[in-house]
């Protein structure tokens, strides 16, 4: 029987500290401590070489279930639609009315941190709904 691993998930961005943020406030994750030796994550920062100040930045589940996300300042921007994305999962255990009720919540919440609703797709007796949204980087995301 194979081991489980654990993985991490990795975003390409501009910013990879303000896109690390937005995705503690969606999940609730934490950023964790900053390296020994420093106060802040600042500090560290600016401890590194000008190429690699603010070049990448992480958070994870502060429950350490769920995986650590980590952000990559690359130089180029976002091109296509992501071929993977990340569902937040927010109606379990809710049907009909109410669970769409939640995730137009949600997504009131989520657009307020600055993420974008694409559109709203309701349930069709195969499908559950789901609301498709964009990050504040455009990358594509659901909630569902």
């Amino acid at each position: 029987m194979a081991s489980i691993k654990q993985f991490q998930v990795t975003f390409d961005c501009a910013e990879p500290e303000r896109v690390a943020r937005f995705w503690c406030e969606v999940l609730g994750y934490v950023v964790p401590p900053s390296p020994e030796g420093f106060a802040t994550w600042g500090d560290y920062d600016r401890s590194l070489p000008p190429e690699r100040q603010g070049a990448a930045f992480a958070c994870s589940d502060p429950s350490g279930v769920g995986p650590r996300l980590f952000f990559q300042r690359v130089p180029e921007g976002k091109v296509v639609k992501n071929r993977v994305h990340l569902d937040v999962r927010v109606g379990t255990g809710l049907v009909g009315e109410e669970r769409l009720a939640a995730l137009e919540s949600e997504c009131a919440r989520l657009v307020a941190l600055g993420a974008v609703h694409v559109q709203t797709l309701r349930a069709d007796g195969v499908n559950e709904s789901c609301i498709p949204m964009q990050d504040i980087e455009g990358n594509e995301f659901c909630i569902d």
